[in-house]
């Protein structure tokens, strides 16, 4: 059997997932099987648009709920312990600027299955957290964008 794909995450990312599963099947299936048992009320199934879309809902619920189930129990929390305080890796807050003088940015780096950019937290598999993994504070990085390559300086690495 083929090895599993393992979903890299932290600690506080894993239990936003558990606590995202629990709201599904405690909050959101039932609220779904409820719509389910009223549109079914109404009659005729074959025209019933109420009942299509909550079997519709229902679907994307139970797929949300396996692919959370899954991620969960391949799940592989982060240890940063073994790697030195100045080396970029999961986990690990990033903080560089553009050279030669735009502004500094700051992410975190995380596994896709947490990753928000909209909050700083970025997937270790973007093009920016590929570059960055394994480098230092000082270390002067090219990363290849969609836009083409920009030259980043590394400022500080720090703990979440």
């Amino acid at each position: 059997m083929a090895d599993e794909k393992t979903y890299p995450m932290t600690l506080d990312g894993k239990a936003k997932l558990e606590e995202e599963l629990e709201t599904l099947k405690t909050k959101t299936r039932p609220q779904v099987i409820e719509r389910i048992k009223i549109a079914r009320s109404f009659g005729d199934l074959s025209e019933n648009s109420e009942y299509e879309s909550a079997k519709d809902e229902q679907s994307m619920v139970e797929s949300r709920i396996n692919t959370v189930e899954h991620m969960l129990h391949y799940a592989q929390i982060i240890d940063n312990d073994d790697i030195a305080g100045d080396e970029v890796s999961l986990g690990r807050v990033v903080e560089f600027k553009e050279l030669p003088d735009e502004e500094p940015e700051e992410y975190t780096i995380v596994g896709a299955a947490e990753a928000d950019p909209m909050t700083g937290k970025i997937s270790n598999d973007s093009p920016i957290a590929k570059a960055l993994l394994g480098k230092k504070v000082g270390d002067e990085v090219s990363i290849a964008t969609p836009g083409g390559d920009m030259k980043v300086k590394i400022l500080t690495v720090k703990n979440t």
